[in-house]
């Protein structure tokens, strides 16, 4: 990748630099408190207020393929769709963000798709990876987190990997409004078990990789 960064404009443009910054030269970043207080209030406020009917139990892989595995995932997920404002105003910030790479780094983003995601104490998700090289069009991971106090006896951390060396690159603790981004198909990774109330927003920016009559991205 290469990054051709004009001077910042705005706050988010200043954020959006450093994240295209990062991902050209090392793949990830981690940001603590990256997110606009007002859209991080908003989605908390959302978070804390969702009944446990709008979860369903998190599965592994995609459409047909879609299983169910507590033995490698037991959150629970909501997909984020816009109905309400402050889900519209993360697909608008996440839509800046898309435009801002696409423009610098040259990534081909096609379209967004994020749920939130709710871990309860005893909840975790096995080392993983969002893509495999060459089979999906999952390009970019985003992450969120929306858990005010966090503390480090609380656990729930995201632990990123090298692929290729399977040694720890970071450790991210998920506190209120820290954001990760990273390579979909470079870093295998995984959250550690919980053990309070978790909660997160995770969102893939995806390549076009529609052709014939079969239209991907899907869900």
């Amino acid at each position: 990748m290469l990054a051709i960064t004009p001077p910042p404009s705005s706050p988010d443009d200043l954020l959006f630099a450093r994240i295209a910054n990062d991902l050209n030269h090392q793949g990830y970043t981690v940001i603590p408190n990256a997110l606009p207080d007002t859209l991080a209030s908003s989605l908390f406020d959302q978070v804390r207020d969702l009944d446990s009917s709008a979860y369903s139990e998190a599965g592994i892989g995609r459409q047909n393929d879609l299983t169910l595995n507590q033995f490698v995932r037991r959150d629970e997920i909501c997909w984020i769709e816009g109905k309400s404002p402050a889900e519209h105003h993360w697909l608008q910030w996440t839509a800046g963000l898309q435009q801002y790479l696409n423009q610098h780094l040259f990534l081909g983003l096609f379209s967004f798709e994020s749920h939130f995601a709710r871990y309860q104490p005893g909840d975790f998700y096995r080392k993983h990876l969002d893509a495999f090289r060459g089979e999906a069009n999952r390009r970019l991971s985003v992450v969120t987190y929306l858990n005010p106090g966090w503390l480090p006896e609380d656990g729930g951390e995201l632990v990123i990997y090298d692929i290729d060396s399977d040694e720890e690159v970071v450790r991210v603790t998920p506190a209120y409004g820290t954001l990760v981004v990273f390579l979909s198909e470079e870093f295998p990774h995984e959250v550690l078990t919980a053990k309070r109330h978790r909660h997160s927003i995770a969102g893939w920016f995806r390549v076009n990789g529609s052709c014939n009559e079969r239209v991907d991205p899907p869900r």
